[in-house]
């Protein structure tokens, strides 16, 4: 089986409820319909019901109708979340007004409904830019327990099998924090290991990358990376 078909395989199993907030894109529309046709998931659409289904049909997409679609302008439980916002945010002085126009925000009532336990998680970012989708992440789910920082990783399959776990790699990024210091970096090293796990299925072996090579080189930023290696190996 290959891996795509594994994580497939997985998500059917799981069967989670993932919240779209970009319930109107088209690639994002066009892949919630595939999830719906398939039974990967059940799936939670941001967004004006009507234009939604609209699109569908102009799309000629036909399982959009399994999704549950919330218009966040029109959402009858709008004032149940501008309160749980300002519950979670009142140390730093939210107020019901400003509270009522963000869960008006897609991306921040998408958020509520995964710490509500509504949602299990949320896939973001074909419309928004990434620091858009991250702050109310920040804010409102927040990290693991012992994790300060967030970061991203990506699978890359190779054709020769050779490479990486039966040509399976995972490459972590700190794009969130590009300059990150040696702690969070071991950080990511760990997350992005259970990653690697609970994705790709593999038994991870963590290559921590830097511009020099076997110690050819001496500056700070290496010594960045030399030290997150060893706090990482730290880690139980």
């Amino acid at each position: 089986m290959d891996l795509m078909s594994k994580i497939k395989a997985s998500a059917k199993a799981a069967d989670k409820c993932i919240v779209l907030p970009e319930g109107n894109e088209e690639r994002t529309l066009k892949a919630a319909d595939i999830i719906l046709q398939e039974g990967l998931a059940r799936l939670i659409l941001l967004g004006n019901e009507k234009e939604i289904n609209q699109l569908a049909t102009e799309w000629g997409l036909k399982n959009i109708g399994k999704a549950t679609i919330i218009d966040p302008k029109d959402n009858p439980k709008k004032e149940f979340y501008a309160q749980m916002l300002c519950e979670i945010r009142k140390s730093k002085g939210m107020q019901m007004p400003e509270a009522l126009k963000l869960v008006e925000d897609p991306l921040y009532l998408g958020t509520l409904l995964i710490k509500n336990k509504e949602a299990d998680g949320e896939v973001a970012g074909a419309r928004n830019a990434t620091g858009d989708v991250l702050r109310p992440a920040f804010q409102i789910v927040k990290t693991l327990p012992g994790i300060s920082v967030v970061s991203g990783a990506f699978i890359m399959v190779f054709k020769d099998k050779k490479w990486g776990d039966d040509g399976i790699m995972v490459f972590a990024d700190c794009a969130a924090d590009p300059n990150t210091d040696e702690n969070k970096l071991a950080q990511i090293a760990v997350v992005t290991a259970e990653t690697a796990k609970n994705i790709a299925g593999i038994e991870p072996r963590i290559a921590m990358l830097s511009f020099s090579t076997k110690g050819s080189a001496k500056h700070e930023l290496v010594d960045k990376v030399v030290n997150a290696t060893r706090i990482a190996k730290m880690q139980p």
